[in-house]
């Protein structure tokens, strides 16, 4: 915290998380220890790089005003996440009543032994996706406890994964057979069938041609008997 006649400002770093194309903002906290109205100014010596809201007002006595700083999108990182920027804090009494509208440039001029504070606070930069802490060694060179029942846990995983995959495969094996043999089967009631009909159609052929061959000779018959008959009407007495 920082501790002037007029104003306590803190935190006294204005911490930025950082990352690429991304805005970033932070506060500050001003508060008035006095009995007067304390008028404030917030400048940077970067001011196209961040904008301040408010910038400038007037605290009350005993109260608070929250100043909040946003750093615009930065297309590059800075060497090491270094930065050079600083803000300044200045605070002036006013008289009672005044207001951030009534403030002019000329309010925290530092002429006829008028009082102005200053509070510097520089900017630090925050990654912000910290890298984990890497896990200490223990004194025999070893990984902690925690490390090896991870490498237990994701080893029994694997072997687990291992054994179902194991069982999926030889139960589609089993699947594939079983479909293969009822292929072969069916393939082979299909060909039985096939067999069944020529046989069918062949001894159906073979009857049709007998029963013709029946009627052709009952027919042939008949003529014969009735010709004969007719010789013997005619030419009786060569019969006797």
């Amino acid at each position: 915290m920082s501790t002037g006649d007029l104003l306590n400002v803190q935190p006294t770093e204005l911490k930025f998380p950082f990352e690429l194309r991304k805005q970033s903002s932070c506060s500050m906290r001003l508060t008035n220890k006095t009995d007067h109205y304390v008028a404030f100014k917030v400048k940077t010596t970067n001011p196209k790089k961040y904008c301040v809201r408010p910038n400038t007002g007037v605290v009350l006595p005993g109260a608070t005003c929250d100043v909040t700083v946003t750093m615009q999108a930065q297309k590059e990182a800075p060497l090491d996440i270094q930065c050079k920027d600083k803000f300044l804090v200045q605070s002036v009494v006013v008289p009672a009543g005044t207001t951030s509208k009534d403030l002019t440039p000329e309010v925290f001029n530092k002429e006829d032994g008028k009082v102005v504070e200053e509070f510097k606070l520089r900017v630090v930069y925050i990654p912000a996706n910290p890298p984990s802490p890497v896990p200490e060694e223990s004194e025999e060179g070893s990984p902690p406890h925690e490390i090896g029942d991870q490498t237990t846990s994701l080893a029994s995983a694997v072997i687990k994964s291992l054994d179902e995959s194991k069982e999926r495969n030889s139960e589609a094996y089993s699947l594939i057979s079983k479909l293969t043999d009822e292929k072969a089967s069916a393939l082979q009631q299909s060909q039985k069938l096939r067999q069944e009909l020529v046989r069918f159609e062949t001894f159906r052929d073979a009857n049709l041609m007998f029963e013709t061959f029946r009627l052709y000779c009952s027919n042939a018959t008949h003529d014969a008997v009735g010709r004969s008959r007719n010789i013997m009407k005619v030419f009786p007495k060569m019969f006797l």
